[in-house]
C-alpha cells in the first residue's frame, strides 16, 4: 500500500471535499474530513497536510493534477530497517506485560512521545522496564503519565481465560495493541505523529490477520521491532506503564482474594497455585491465574 503526503492550499482541500462529499467517512481530530474511496483513503488536515493511503494514490494525484503541490521526501533506512533518525521522531510506542506470568492480568500500554520531550523522559530514567527494579518503575511511572499522553488496557485473568477459549495469546495481544493505539491516536494531534512502533510479538502479516475487520490507524507508518524499547523511548515508556499496571493488578488480586500472588511461572508459583486449588478450588484459581499455562496441571498434580 502506497502513502503520499501532500501540502495543499485551503481552496484545493475544500474543492476536493465538495467533489467527494458523499465519500466523507469521518472527521478525525484536527481534520477537515476523511474520504473513503475505492482503494484509497484521503485525510485532509487543517494544517494543509493531506495523507493519501492505498493502491490508487498515484491515480488520484494525476487525476486532480496535484503533483506540483506534493511534498516529497525520500526516506533512508538504517540497518534495523527503520527510517534514519527514527529515535528522534515523534512516535507512539506500544508494549505489553504479563504474558510470562501465571498470576495477574495482561496489560497493554501505548505512549506518545513527541520529539521535544525525548530528553526529558531520558532524564527521568525512562528505559526498558526489564532493566529497572519494580520500585524504580513505580517511582517513575507517575512522572511519565504526567508528562505524555498514554492509553492502558488491562485484561484480568477471569476475562483472559474466557477469551482464550477462542483466541490464542498473540491474537489477544494484537487486538489489545490495536485498540489502545486507536484510542491514543484519537487523543493526540495527528499532525505531530511521525510513526507508530509496536514491540514485535508476531509477524506484521499475522498481526493484521488477527485484527480481522478491525481498522488499523496509519498502517503505512507502523513499524514492528523486537526489543522496541532500544529503538525508541516511546516503547520504553509504554513498557514501564504496562509493568506498573501489572504490578498493581497483582496487588489488587492479592488483596481481593487473600493470597500473596507471585509474578512469574516458577516452582513457587506452582506451590501457591496448588494451595489455592486445595482450599478454594478451580473457580477461584480462574480469577487470579491464566489457566492455559502448564502451571495449572502442575498444581493439580501437587494436590493429588
Amino acid at each position: 500500500m502506497a502513502t503520499s503526503v501532500l501540502l495543499l492550499d485551503e481552496q484545493t482541500i475544500q474543492h476536493l471535499g465538495e467533489i467527494y462529499h458523499e465519500a466523507i467517512h469521518q472527521i478525525p481530530p484536527h481534520a477537515h474530513y476523511q474520504l473513503k474511496l475505492p482503494s484509497l483513503s484521503v485525510t485532509a488536515y487543517k494544517s494543509g497536510k493531506v495523507v493519501l493511503q492505498g493502491t490508487a494514490v498515484d491515480k488520484f494525484i494525476q487525476k486532480h493534477d496535484l503533483t506540483a503541490l506534493t511534498s516529497t521526501k525520500k526516506t533512508n533506512y538504517d540497518t534495523n530497517g527503520l527510517p534514519e533518525g527514527f529515535s528522534n521522531w515523534s512516535v507512539i510506542g506500544s508494549d505489553e506485560v504479563g504474558t510470562g506470568s501465571y498470576f495477574g492480568p495482561l496489560t497493554v500500554a501505548c505512549a506518545f512521545v513527541p520529539k521535544n520531550l525525548i530528553k526529558e523522559l531520558q532524564q527521568l530514567g525512562v528505559k526498558d522496564s526489564k532493566n529497572l527494579t519494580d520500585v524504580q518503575i513505580q517511582e517513575i511511572v507517575p512522572k511519565i503519565k504526567a508528562l505524555i499522553p498514554y492509553k492502558l488496557l488491562t485484561l484480568w485473568p477471569e476475562k483472559y481465560n474466557e477469551v482464550q477459549q477462542t483466541k490464542n495469546l498473540n491474537e489477544m495481544k494484537a487486538l489489545l495493541h490495536n485498540q489502545a493505539i486507536k484510542r491514543l491516536y484519537q487523543q493526540i494531534n495527528p499532525d505531530l505523529l511521525q510513526a507508530i512502533l509496536i514491540d514485535e510479538f508476531c509477524s506484521p502479516s499475522n498481526y493484521y490477520r488477527y485484527l480481522g475487520d478491525q481498522s488499523a490507524p496509519l498502517k503505512s507508518i507502523t513499524y514492528f521491532k523486537t526489543k522496541g524499547e532500544s529503538h525508541h523511548i516511546a516503547v520504553a515508556a509504554a513498557s514501564m506503564i504496562a509493568r506498573d499496571a501489572f504490578l498493581e493488578g497483582l496487588k489488587t488480586l492479592s488483596k481481593e482474594y487473600g493470597y500473596p500472588l507471585l509474578s512469574g511461572a516458577n516452582a513457587s508459583v506452582d506451590e501457591l497455585a496448588s494451595n489455592i486449588l486445595e482450599y478454594d478450588g478451580m473457580e477461584l484459581l480462574s480469577k487470579v491465574a491464566k489457566l492455559h499455562f502448564a502451571n495449572t496441571q502442575k498444581a493439580i498434580d501437587l494436590v493429588k
